[in-house]
């Protein structure tokens, strides 16, 4: 049962830095102001409020980005990041900056989405962003900062998927997007690389994102496609039956159950409940992975998200099917501590996702 606002707050903020504590404050505050009773949603007022960025194709700290069309028969758009080399950035700001306009920043994108695959492996990081299916954009500024992150940290690139939100597209239009991101990924020569030329794709995302990772590799199972490893930070999951962690953590580090509810209501089949398999995968009408060539996962989670146990069941349930999961579990992190680089666990889980990635690629 959550305690009073006032004793919620006070706890929270002895725990989470005060500039975390700002940051999804705030998001908790529009977040609400956007929810509407009926399940409809505010999303004029949604895209407003969100804060955003815009692409970079200048290098930025060696990370450059842009926005390219995957899927024109649906809209979908992915956020491309790339590292470039410090010698190529240097020369690319140069160019720019010789006042060639817009061409000097268009050719290289272009000659980079036409390029021939890497003789050497790259990773390719496919990136769902959070927002519980409802909020949030791949253009959003936090998640460009976390992708750009990646970027760094793999040395490889990062496709930010702006899959379709909820209420207005329903389950499963973020699997489907999901889904053609990969096939789309798979089908780039640009993409590939190593002495065989194939795609070294992971699947990761946060949030609402994880859960579409896990779904997107689960068909990706199914049909032969190989990935090298999905990474799950504070993935969303679900279901009928309350967990001990969402009892005791009810309202105490953000979120709420009644939250939780009103996003699964408006993302799931409108005569589904939360055991569906979208939101319960390994529930009682889920199904089980056990002899599906499912991807190795690195699944973090945060001890002080209400859906803690879920997380932690869904990497149990993931071992009792035989299948490869690295754990790590920050047993007083809150969610979106990986937004912010103002603590341990920021650091140490990207030392962690840097590391799965480097053991995974070949």
């Amino acid at each position: 049962m959550a305690g009073s606002d006032e004793v919620n707050r006070n706890e929270c903020k002895t725990v989470v830095p005060l500039h975390t504590w700002v940051l999804i404050s705030n998001f908790k505050v529009s977040y609400h102001m956007l929810r509407r009773p009926d399940g409809t949603f505010e999303r004029d007022l949604a895209e407003y409020m969100d804060r955003r960025v815009p692409a970079n194709p200048r290098p930025v700290e060696g990370v450059s980005s842009f926005d390219h069309v995957i899927d024109h028969s649906v809209g979908l758009e992915a956020r491309i990041y790339r590292a470039v080399a410090g010698n190529a950035a240097a020369a690319a700001g140069n160019a720019a900056a010789a006042a060639e306009g817009a061409a000097a920043l268009t050719l290289p994108i272009l000659e980079f989405l036409g390029g021939a695959p890497s003789p050497e492996p790259l990773p390719v990081i496919i990136f769902f962003h959070g927002g519980s299916f409802a909020h949030s954009a791949s253009s959003t500024t936090i998640y460009d900062n976390l992708c750009r992150q990646f970027v760094k940290l793999s040395k490889g690139v990062v496709v930010s998927v702006n899959y379709r939100r909820a209420p207005e597209h329903r389950y499963p239009c973020a699997y489907d997007d999901g889904w053609a991101a990969l096939k789309w990924a798979q089908a780039q020569p640009f993409l590939r690389s190593g002495s065989d030329a194939r795609l070294r794709v992971f699947l990761a995302g946060d949030s609402s994102g994880g859960n579409i990772a896990h779904h997107v590799a689960v068909r990706a199972a199914e049909e032969g496609i190989k990935i090298h490893g999905n990474i799950l930070l504070n993935a969303m999951f679900g279901g009928v039956e309350r967990t001990e962690s969402e009892r005791r953590l009810d309202g105490k580090y953000f979120v709420t159950l009644q939250d939780r509810d009103w996003y699964w209501k408006a993302y799931l089949p409108e005569d589904a409940d939360r055991d569906h398999p979208a939101c319960n995968p390994f529930g009682p009408n889920g199904r089980r992975l056990r002899g599906l060539p499912f991807a190795k996962s690195l699944i973090i989670v945060s001890g002080l998200d209400l859906t803690c146990d879920r997380q932690l069941g869904y990497a149990e349930g993931l071992r009792e099917d035989g299948h490869d999961v690295k754990l790590v579990h920050r047993e007083k992190a809150t969610i979106g501590f990986y937004l912010l680089s103002n603590t341990d666990h920021y650091h140490e889980v990207m030392e962690e996702i840097a590391e799965f990635v480097r053991a995974n690629l070949l």
